[in-house]
């Protein structure tokens, strides 16, 4: 039968049984449909139909490999099951010790009934007086002042970014982003029709000469970066890296989106809008600094797009809530905010410390005020295979495919992010995933890691 689910079922079935294992490649699909006695058009719904059901993966250039799979006999440290609760090292929301009791004064004054009719109210693009004074204090760094006039809102960060680029892109416009960027700027660049333009780096984060070289190849319409605690690797760009990069969107007219929504881990980094404030769009916002339940996004933008970014965010249906404005301002200016940040960034440095006592030996590029860490996995791991085997292990990790903008480069690195579980359950994962690269393998052999960690 050339049904090519039924085909579908047996390779599902065989991921199930264990007779095809995570790593595994599979045969090339012309290959395939010879064994099968198909045609290629057939082998390549089959594929596809094991993609669908998440049971293999396609990279460009490498193949079709197996996913993940049940556990198999006992005796396979691949997959073997789970021993503990899962562990969620995908997710990333830090959340200080006694947060809730810290926020809820502020929320008291808002909940009486005179005061909640008008904050349940939708709020207008540029907030209030109030909550433009607030954000302006709340971002201010050594070497840059934002002005309340140039504060828009929005529901979050992420859609502070979107009405930032739907502002400055049309559909078919090339945005250039690093190499390595935040997954969600590709599904918005997706959703709006935009073409996501890797910009070559080097270990202090995009290349100026590289950036000046993509717009001479075919006009960008803006370029969109993390100058700070670059997510996922963690780079800062240095003072003198961030000056050269502002200075050649300078010099091509380039509108610059500058993502700092984990800067508050770094209050000592002047961000690039300092060097070019005619241009740069700045992203920020309370999920990470606060919490992510009651939050809202801010965008600083130059004084003469206020009206343009405006009307994105509200032909977006971005605009934020009342609520949140309204009890973002009394956290600001009551020292909620500055507690949480505070507390927030002690508490990175002990995870930071918790990911050297167990992953000190590996490859691993990280900052000393970070959430995050970027493993690169060694030989032969990789990064889809070590997915499926840390799930197996009941720990969550995000694959670098994740993070690329080029299909033909495919990192062989995962990121952790260390704010969500509990100390202890974190440590517990990093270690399981140390023993996992020490004890075991992928299909076709394995080894121990690589160099320390890196923290820079």
């Amino acid at each position: 039968m050339s049904d090519y689910r039924v085909i579908a079922d047996r390779i599902a079935d065989d991921i199930a049984r264990g007779r095809l294992v995570p790593g595994q490649r599979l045969p090339p699909q012309r290959r395939f449909a010879r064994a099968h006695r198909i045609a290629p058009s057939t082998a390549g719904r089959v594929y596809g139909e094991l993609v669908r059901r998440g049971l293999v993966v396609g990279e460009v250039g490498r193949g079709t490999f197996v996913r993940a799979a049940p556990a198999a006999p006992e005796g396979r440290a691949l997959v073997e099951p789970a021993t503990a609760a899962p562990v969620n090292l995908e997710l990333n929301y830090p959340c200080a010790p006694g947060q809730s009791e810290l926020l809820a004064p502020g929320l008291a004054p808002l909940l009486r009934a005179d005061v909640l009719t008008e904050a349940m109210r939708t709020a207008a693009a540029d907030g209030t007086a109030a909550a433009r004074a607030a954000a302006a204090r709340l971002l201010t760094v050594p070497g840059w002042r934002p002005e309340p006039a140039q504060f828009l809102f929005t529901g979050n960060a992420r859609q502070a970014i979107a009405a930032a680029l739907a502002s400055l892109v049309r559909p078919g416009g090339r945005v250039g982003v690093e190499e390595l960027t935040y997954p969600l700027v590709k599904e918005i660049a997706g959703r709006l029709g935009i073409v996501l333009v890797p910009i070559e780096g080097d270990g202090e984060g995009p290349r100026p000469d590289a950036l000046r070289a993509a717009h001479r190849a075919a006009p960008l319409s803006a370029l969109y970066v993390q100058p700070t605690l670059h997510n996922p690797t963690s780079l800062t760009m240095s003072a003198g890296r961030g000056h050269e990069l502002a200075r050649a969107a300078v010099d091509l007219g380039l509108p610059v989106v500058e993502d700092r929504v984990w800067s508050f881990l770094r209050p000592d980094v002047t961000p690039l809008a300092a060097h070019a404030p005619g241009l740069t769009h700045v992203v920020d916002g309370l999920s990470k600094r606060v919490a992510p339940g009651l939050t809202a996004g801010f965008l600083v933008v130059p004084p003469d797009r206020v009206d343009a970014v405006a009307a994105a965010v509200r032909s977006g249906g971005w605009s934020a809530g009342r609520f949140a404005l309204e009890a973002a301002v009394r956290w600001a200016g009551d020292g909620t905010v500055e507690r949480l940040v505070a507390a927030k960034r002690s508490d990175a440095a002990r995870r930071q410390r918790i990911l050297a006592a167990h992953l000190g030996e590996f490859a691993v590029r990280t900052d000393p005020h970070a959430y995050f860490a970027w493993w690169e996995l060694p030989a032969p791991w990789r990064a889809d295979t070590f997915t499926a085997a840390a799930a197996a292990h009941g720990i969550a990790v995000t694959p670098g495919t994740a993070f690329t903008v080029d299909p033909h480069r495919t990192p062989d690195a995962v990121r952790l992010g260390l704010a969500s579980a509990t100390e202890g359950e974190l440590g517990q994962a990093l270690r399981r995933l140390a023993r996992l690269v020490r004890e075991s393998g992928p299909p076709g052999g394995g080894g121990p890691g690589g160099p320390p960690v890196r923290t820079g």
